[in-house]
Formats: structure tokens, C-alpha cells, sequence
């Protein structure tokens, strides 16, 4: 998704176009293959607006997350991770435990646990499924001394 698209969607639902609401989107943007923190979020966009502050962050990832704009993990860690939403179409991901880095898995492979569900008379609405591990480049800095 680009910058331009994002700001559309949040002016079709009301919302104005701030220049620290464009930084923080442009940090996402430039950062939409990684999963990142919201200190990463406010790190980057205080270089683009020293304005911008952890409140303006975090409300303009609630409207982003409320606009189905915004993709939110929670690692094992407990830490928050975001990132731009990358398909309206139901997937998965791979994840990367060292940068960050996400893969999409293009199909769902809970299928079985849905129809599983259905059978047992349970209306499952929504599910969830990370893979976690490391890239190659990750697992290959681990092996360095």
C-alpha cells in the first residue's frame, strides 16, 4: 500500500490529513515488509517531524487498526509489532524473530479446524496463525561468531 492510497482511505472515513499523521504513515510505508515497535514508529518519524510524539503514534495506530489498515502482533516478548496491512484477502505469515522480517503464506492451511468448528456447532469468527523462525539472513548472522 502506498502513502497515497492509505491517506485516500483515511480521508473517505473522516479523518484529516496532518503532517504527522503523513510521517508516521511514511515510516509504515517505508517499513512495509518488517513488522516494527511502536519506539521504532516514533524514532523514525521525530527525524522526518521532531513534533511528532508517542500519543500522536499511538492514536494514529488505533485509527489504523480500526480501519483494517494496520497488521498487529504480539511477539512472545510481549512487545507490539505493526505493520501495514498487506492484502484484504484472508493469509498468514512467517515471521522473523531476528529483523522483524514477514513473509506472506498465501492460503490457509486451518481449513480442517474450520470445518472441525462447524461440526462441533462453534461459530469460530476469526482466527490467527504466525510462524515464527529466522530468515536466512538472520540464521546465518546467529552462525558468526
Amino acid at each position: 500500500m502506498n502513502l497515497n492510497v492509505l491517506l485516500n482511505k483515511l480521508k473517505a472515513n473522516g479523518y484529516k490529513t496532518t503532517e504527522q499523521r503523513k510521517v508516521i504513515l511514511q515510516v509504515l510505508v517505508s517499513n512495509d515488509q518488517n513488522l516494527i515497535s511502536v519506539e521504532t514508529i516514533l524514532s523514525k518519524s521525530k527525524e522526518m517531524n521532531p513534533k511528532t510524539n508517542m500519543s500522536t503514534v499511538y492514536r494514529n495506530l488505533e485509527i489504523l487498526e480500526k480501519l483494517d489498515l494496520l497488521y498487529k502482533v504480539i511477539a512472545e516478548n510481549g512487545m507490539t509489532l505493526y505493520k501495514l496491512a498487506c492484502s484484504d484477502k484472508h493469509h498468514h505469515h512467517l515471521i522473523c524473530k531476528g529483523c522483524g522480517k514477514t513473509e506472506v503464506i498465501d492460503f490457509c492451511p486451518l481449513k480442517s479446524l474450520i470445518q472441525l468448528s462447524k461440526e462441533k456447532n462453534f461459530n469460530l469468527t476469526e482466527h490467527k496463525l504466525e510462524l515464527y523462525g529466522y530468515c536466512k539472513d538472520c540464521e546465518y548472522n546467529k552462525k558468526q561468531p
